[in-house]
């Protein structure tokens, strides 16, 4: 790849990548993991259409030099030096607008005591633009919206979920039923502020507990097929060995993806209501000897691991607008 590289920036979202000058715009920012609509990557659907701001690019069909001003198509352009685009069809994390979908269940499988891998297609995929670590809602009739985690990428076909529904949660177990039922499901979605519109600039901290892991998957597996350059390390708590219900897909992420680290972390109590594994994972985290003024946190569990971490890394030195977590949205403390 040519050694020139440029910085893309693209408006209103305030997104940017890098771009070698011999490659396409469109490409760059698909290597970055950004979402640009594209169909037919030729220029003739016209739909990866951008306005050049600022900067000097080429279109790489007739070689001429693209005015400031004008339109372009980014599969058929390249930079010539630091670009400022606007296309308003590119969405920052979390600023997907909601919409309802109907989904067809694939496949419901169980994949431990208590948790379910849940496979979804939509029929208008395309239609579909979400963020890697945004949640949906499943709408079932005359009950509230249950919410999930999306565990899948944004970039897979179908939809994943994971399910925990223990036979007390009637409302989880609800949810199963319906699913399993051969019905369809109507779902609504994207939700969440806690997400990657495209890889991330600084070292990357993910902490889960339980389930949370399912928007951990989702961010995962987002960024192995992105140009992620940045370390990402992965703390993950749960009460019982048993609990870690895909530990040997965490593990495999660290074999597979040098510069990629997994810390399990098990409370080992039988005690459902104990809450000291919060505890242990907190400092665990903080053990982890990350420069705290130089990461960027996602977390994922509970409202009680939640603030509990974020008091303990913002005391840390973390910086409070580096900690990123849907509780924040939805638990807000008062």
């Amino acid at each position: 790849m040519n050694s020139r590289l440029f910085r893309v920036t693209l408006e209103p979202s305030a997104i940017r990548y890098i771009a070698a000058a011999d490659e396409d715009l469109l490409s760059a920012a698909a290597r970055a993991g950004i979402a640009v609509p594209h169909a037919c990557k030729n220029g003739v659907c016209e739909l990866c259409e951008a306005r050049l701001f600022s900067g000097s690019a080429l279109n790489t069909r007739n070689q001429q030099t693209i005015p400031v001003g004008a339109r372009l198509m980014m599969c058929r352009t390249a930079a010539l030096d630091h670009l400022e685009l606007e296309i308003s069809a590119v969405m920052a994390a979390g600023k997907n607008q909601p919409r309802k979908f109907q989904a067809n269940v694939v496949d419901v499988s169980s994949i431990n005591h208590d948790v379910y891998r849940v496979e979804l297609q939509l029929p208008r995929r395309r239609e579909l633009s979400f963020h890697a670590g945004q949640y949906l809602s499943v709408n079932l009739p005359d009950a509230e919206p249950c919410y999930f985690s999306i565990a899948s990428s944004p970039l897979d076909q179908n939809i994943e979920l994971h399910i925990q529904a223990s036979p007390d949660w009637v409302s989880a177990q609800k949810v199963i039923d319906a699913l399993t039922s051969g019905e369809t499901v109507n779902l609504e979605l994207p939700h969440g502020k806690s997400c990657l519109a495209c890889a991330p600039e600084k070292p990357l901290l993910l902490v889960a507990a339980g389930t949370g892991f399912a928007q951990v998957k989702s961010l995962v597996d987002y960024l192995r097929a992105t140009s992620c350059a940045q370390p990402v390390k992965l703390f993950w708590g749960v009460r019982r060995h048993e609990d870690m219900y895909l530990r040997s897909m965490a593990r495999q992420w660290e074999q597979d993806w040098p510069g990629f680290t997994f810390n399990p972390v098990v409370g080992d109590d039988e005690d459902s209501e104990w809450s000291g594994h919060h505890d242990q994972l907190v400092r665990a985290v903080l053990a982890s000897g990350m420069d705290w003024n130089n990461v960027e946190v996602h977390a994922s569990g509970s409202p009680t691991m939640v603030y509990t971490l974020m008091d303990a890394l913002v005391e840390a030195g973390l910086p409070s607008e580096a900690f990123f977590s849907d509780v924040l949205e939805y638990a807000p403390r008062s």
